[in-house]
């Protein structure tokens, strides 16, 4: 490991004693990557790249100290949510649509029966009509 790696390290351990504290001294003091990069004045691809382990610590700590989830989490949680209420919602819509189907072959299906009955000629004109190319039999 570089020195300046190393010194990275202890600024971002030091970043994250901070924080937990509730003590920011160069960040908004939230409990997320990015406060955590400003505090230790790195920049936040290094805690995604070269430290991805503190960063995981530091999601770790958070939920061990402060009993909370890390703000990125919470934005999950929410999106996962989200995206159930509208599975769901959608779910209800297409058995809607599936019942609307089903009554619409339905009407098709009795409209098409009274069409073919409206037409059809009367039995007794049915009995004088001549096929004018008969049938093989």
């Amino acid at each position: 490991m570089t020195e300046q790696s190393t010194d990275e390290r202890t600024r971002i351990r030091a970043a994250m004693d901070r924080l937990l504290a509730g003590r920011p001294t160069a960040s908004d003091g939230a409990l997320t990557v990015v406060a955590l990069a400003a505090e230790a004045g790195v920049h936040r691809m290094a805690l995604q790249k070269r430290h991805a382990d503190l960063k995981r610590e530091f999601y770790e700590r958070i939920r061990t100290e402060t009993k909370q989830l890390p703000e990125s989490e919470k934005r999950l949680r929410k999106t996962v949510s989200d995206l159930k209420e509208t599975v769901a919602a959608q779910k209800a819509e297409i058995a809607v649509l599936r019942h609307q189907v089903t009554q619409l072959a339905l009407a098709n299906a009795v409209l098409t029966r009274q069409r073919r009955e409206a037409v059809k000629p009367p039995e007794e004109v049915r009995d004088n009509i001549v096929p004018l190319h008969p049938t093989g039999g």
